[in-house]
C-alpha cells in the first residue's frame, strides 16, 4: 500500500514510461498491480484485480509476457489509494465535480490523470479508520473507485477509433494530501432517499466477488447474464442504488458503466412492472440452477 508522502514520487516516475518500468516502478512503491489488455480495461489474469500483486518477479513476469499490456491497480484499502472519476460521456462530470470542489468536498488530490476519452481521475490517499466502497453517481458523471473497484494507470493506453491515446499525468500534489469523504460527496451529489422496508437482504462484498467471477468466465452472452442478475437482484428486493454499486463493482471488467446502468434499470423496469424476466433469461436461470456455467459458484438466494 502507498503512502501518500512516496505518492508524489511515484506518480512521477510513471509519466513517459515504458509500461513494463511503470508496473515495476508501482509495484516497488507498495501499488499492488495487474496486466489488462493493451489498448483496453479488461484483466488479463483469471481473477482480475484479485490478483493484483507487489511482487516484483510475478510482476516482471507479467510483463514480459505482455509488455504492451496496460497497468491496473485495485483502489481502496488494498492500495491506500481511491479515485474518483469524471466523465464527460452523456453529461459533463467537471461541472458536478467543481461544484463539490466549491462545497469543500474535495480536497487537493495526490495526482490528476487526463483519461484517453477526455475525462478525468483524481486520486487521493485511502482512509485507514474506514472503508470506502465503490459508488457511482451517473447523472452528474462522477464515479468514486474505492473498495472492490480499480482503475487504469497511467501511463497505459486505450485504442479509441484506432488511435491510441495514453492516460497522462497533469498535475501532482506539491504537499501532503489527505482522504476525500467519499460518503458525503455522493451524498452530495446524488442525495438519496431515506431507505424504506427491505425485503430482501443487503448485498454484501463476497456476493459482489462472486458475481464478478461467475460473469467474467461467461463466454458468451454476457448481457444477458448481467440482465438475469440484476433481476434477481430486483426480485430479491434490493434497493436500486444498491444493485448498481454491486453492479458496477462486478462487472465493471466485461462492461462499461454506461452499460451497466442501462442494463440495472432495465431490469428493474421489468421486474417493477410485473413482467418476467424473457425466456432467454429464464434459460440462463435454468442453465445455471442445472449447473450448465463454465464457472460454478456456491449457491446463494436470490445471487447466482
Amino acid at each position: 500500500m502507498v503512502t501518500p508522502a512516496t505518492a508524489a514520487a511515484m506518480f512521477g516516475q510513471l509519466d513517459g514510461a515504458p509500461l513494463p518500468v511503470a508496473a515495476r516502478e508501482l509495484a516497488r512503491a507498495g501499488v499492488p498491480v495487474f496486466p489488462c489488455a493493451a489498448g483496453g480495461k479488461r484483466p488479463i489474469p483469471e481473477r482480475g484485480f484479485h490478483e493484483a500483486s507487489i511482487d516484483l518477479d510475478r510482476v516482471e513476469g507479467w510483463w514480459r509476457s505482455w509488455p504492451t499490456a496496460n497497468i491496473g491497480i485495485p483502489t481502496g484499502a488494498v492500495s491506500g489509494l481511491v479515485v474518483i472519476d469524471v466523465d464527460v460521456h452523456g453529461v459533463n462530470g467537471y461541472a458536478a465535480y467543481a461544484r463539490a470542489a466549491r462545497a469543500g468536498l474535495i480536497p487537493e488530490p495526490l495526482a490528476v490523470v487526463r483519461t484517453p476519452t477526455g475525462g478525468q481521475h483524481a486520486y487521493f490517499p485511502a482512509d485507514p479508520n474506514q472503508g470506502q466502497r465503490s459508488w457511482q453517481a451517473g447523472k452528474v458523471g462522477i464515479d468514486c473507485r474505492g473498495d472492490g473497484g480499480y482503475i487504469i494507470a497511467p501511463p497505459s493506453v486505450l485504442r479509441l477509433d484506432g488511435v491510441r491515446t495514453p492516460y497522462r499525468i497533469e498535475q501532482i500534489a506539491a504537499g501532503a494530501a489527505r482522504p476525500i469523504d467519499v460518503g458525503r460527496l455522493r451524498d452530495f451529489l446524488d442525495p438519496r432517499p431515506a431507505p424504506g422496508p427491505r425485503t430482501g437482504r443487503p448485498v454484501r462484498r463476497e456476493d459482489a466477488e462472486r458475481l464478478a467471477t461467475w460473469l467474467g468466465r461467461q463466454a458468451t452472452d454476457r448481457n444477458l447474464k448481467l440482465f438475469w442478475a440484476s433481476c434477481r437482484l430486483a426480485e430479491g428486493g434490493v434497493p436500486l442504488g444498491d444493485a448498481l454499486d454491486a453492479m458496477v463493482t462486478a462487472a465493471q471488467s466485461d462492461f462499461g458503466e454506461r452499460e451497466i446502468t442501462r442494463t440495472v434499470f432495465s431490469a428493474y423496469r421489468s421486474v417493477g412492472a410485473g413482467a418476467r424476466p424473457d425466456r432467454r433469461a429464464a434459460s440462463v436461470s435454468g442453465e445455471f440452477a442445472r449447473g450448465n456455467v463454465q464457472q460454478r459458484v456456491p449457491a446463494t438466494r436470490g445471487l447466482p
